[in-house]
């Protein structure tokens, strides 16, 4: 009987020993590497976004998620309740409840104990350090009655019952400051290998679209740990260190970024529009020194804003350009020597009939040359001039001039406009050149009138100068690039000559002339489409120009959506663009020009009004 009790244990210790060596092995293997290895994920500091000069406009700072262990806590969560309430301001009962011990279910049935529980996110490092040593202070009453054992554990509670994940908290030091071209970022949670970590992700904005630069490559650590959870540093295995972010160099410069975003708050307060943007360009690069548009919000507090607040209107708003787009079938027509700047057309004294539709212009005009037809911004010699090209090269030079596409600036949700010419009818031809039948983005608009500046060469707008390392060592440098030549020289000549009149006491915006420096604009007063034709009482205003006009420097965009009281371009726009180009000049140092038109004293010259349709007038194109 003993031989046969002796002969049955060693049967099945056998077993056992089979069970567990052989067709368990593989499951026993990876739970005993899971308990007594781990691997943790390093992650790598976001790059800093900065400006043209190094200003610092979007940064990471370190903070933590203060997490409990419930099963190392056990009993004892009321006691770390009570030392951590005060530094962490939560309601002792609330965190005593969230520390309690508990146990979930795993993928295989098993009940396992929570081992995490988060208690606050967004904790400084300062903060962490005073609740280390709260930790370390907690008093469970006698201890000296406990076991050598019971001790050991309160001593482990102490050290590890509490601990915190570091992670980056994104934050930009100038506030609202070109937050619609920066975006933001925001921390979410990632689970590897069974650890939560938290990553910044870029949301909008340069933020977004170079979010794969700015994030840099994540490292790991797989070290041994002991039967506590400790990590024993000695026993590390492998160790790759994260490979940090690049930085981010716009070619915005936070000065005149400034100057713009004060300008138009002024003009915001003054004409109470649906919205109002700005935009300050170097017309022979491309680079974009300024890009704001109001509403605006604050990137640090993202709960607050909406999003209406956070739409960058400059790229994903498109409405009808109005007379701004004159410049489009005016220098197409210069270019293909359909017209010369002497050519006279009749402007019939304010109206004129063409194809069962009545155009008007604002004045009764007669006769005008093609240079005064800018200058008094006449819609019917800009049709006359479009009708007389043909509708196949204005169709041409809308698309050379880069409306009805993307201009492929880095930064997301850039829509690409409305040039249909599968719609057009024929009435279109006439309405086209006035601005009316298209619908652009705001910087679709200070591109094409760049063009002008550059000499005729479409540049692609340029936002991003380099990326850097975080020892500012340039890992990438981007360069101006063009688009396509659209006009020849003599055409960009004529044409400038003709947009220097619009800024004279004669044109439609002298109030946007400058007293060192010879303006070259164009004013613009569309009246807003609406279901069935257009608005009667709905305006977009705008003035784009460049200055030194036959030497550019700077091209500045100013549009505003629904101004309240007067509405035309010349008035409302104009003025701004006078503002933003003489406090950037003086930054800039741009050398003022001999003999640039000196404006009068009194500065208050009734300016002609820049034409829009008329209130009869025909209905909007589908």
């Amino acid at each position: 009987m003993l031989a046969l009790l002796l002969g049955a244990a060693f049967v099945g210790l056998g077993y056992r020993l089979v069970d567990l060596q052989v067709i368990r092995h593989e499951q026993l293997s990876a739970k005993a590497e899971q308990n007594t290895f781990q691997e943790a994920s390093l992650e790598p500091r976001r790059g800093d976004i900065l400006d043209v000069r190094g200003n610092v406009l979007a940064t990471s700072t370190i903070v933590k998620t203060v997490c409990a262990d419930p099963g190392l806590i056990g009993d004892h969560a009321a006691e770390v309740a009570r030392g951590l309430a005060p530094l962490l301001q939560k309601e002792e009962a609330w965190l005593a409840k969230e520390m309690a011990p508990r146990f979930v279910t795993n993928t295989i049935g098993e009940q396992m104990p929570v081992r995490r529980v988060k208690l606050k996110d967004f904790v400084p490092p300062e903060t962490w350090s005073k609740i280390q040593v709260a930790m370390k202070a907690l008093d469970f009453g006698n201890e000296k009655k406990l076991s050598q054992a019971q001790q050991k554990k309160l001593d482990v509670l102490r050290a590890y019952g509490v601990f915190a994940e570091s992670y980056d908290q994104r934050v930009y030091p100038n506030d609202t400051l070109a937050a619609h071209v920066l975006g933001f970022a925001r921390p979410q949670e990632q689970r590897t290998n069974g650890r939560t970590s938290k990553l910044l992700v870029g949301q909008e904005g340069i933020e977004a679209s170079f979010d794969g630069k700015l994030r840099g490559t994540r490292g790991w650590r797989v070290t041994e740990r002991d039967s506590k959870g400790r990590e024993l540093v000695n026993l590390r295995e492998q160790e790759v260190e994260p490979n940090d972010g690049l930085n981010v160099v716009l070619t915005i410069d936070s000065v005149i970024q400034h100057i713009v975003e004060t300008a138009l708050a002024e003009a915001q307060e003054k004409y109470t529009p649906i919205s109002i943007s700005g935009i300050v360009v170097r017309p022979r690069t491309g680079q974009i020194l300024a890009m704001a548009t109001l509403p605006t919000f604050d990137p640090n507090n993202i709960a607050a804003s909406s999003a209406e607040d956070r739409r960058n209107r400059v790229i994903t708003d498109v409405a009808e350009p109005g007379s701004t787009f004159k410049i489009v079938v005016v220098s197409g027509a210069l270019n293909d020597h359909t017209v010369v700047p002497s050519d006279t057309f009749d402007c019939e004294h304010g109206n004129f009939t063409f194809a069962g539709h009545h155009l008007r212009d604002h004045e009764g005009y007669g006769v005008l040359s093609v240079e005064k037809i800018i200058t008094k911004s006449s819609n019917i010699g800009a049709a006359k001039i479009g009708i007389k090209m043909g509708e196949s090269r204005l169709l041409d030079y809308i698309r050379d001039f880069g409306f009805g596409q993307k201009t492929l600036i880095p930064l997301p949700s850039e829509a690409k406009g409305i040039v249909e010419p599968k719609k057009w009818t024929k009435v279109s031809i006439a309405q086209i050149p006035m601005g009316h039948g298209v619908a652009v983005t705001r910087l679709q608009m200070i591109m094409a009138m760049c063009a002008i500046a550059n000499n005729g060469l479409l540049m692609r707008p340029m936002l991003v100068d380099r990326l850097e390392d975080q020892q500012h060592n340039v890992m990438v440098k981007y360069t101006p690039q063009e688009v396509r030549r659209v006009l020849g020289e003599p055409a960009v000549k004529q044409m400038v000559a003709a947009l220097k009149t619009v800024t004279s006491p004669d044109g439609t915006a002298p109030k946007a002339a400058l007293e060192h420096y010879t303006v070259a604009g164009k004013t613009g007063t569309a009246q807003k489409a609406v279901p069935g034709g257009y608005s009667n009482d709905k305006f977009f205003s705008s003035f784009v120009g460049f200055f030194p006009a036959d030497n550019p420097e700077l091209c500045i965009s100013i549009t505003i959506d629904e101004p309240k009281g007067t509405h035309y371009g010349g008035q409302t726009a104009a003025p701004i663009f006078k503002r933003i180009a003489e406090k950037a000049a003086n930054y800039l140092n741009i050398r003022p020009e001999d003999g640039a038109y000196m404006p009068p004293l009194a500065d208050a010259v009734a300016a002609p009004s820049d034409n829009h349709l008329s209130l009869k007038a025909p209905a909007r194109p589908q």
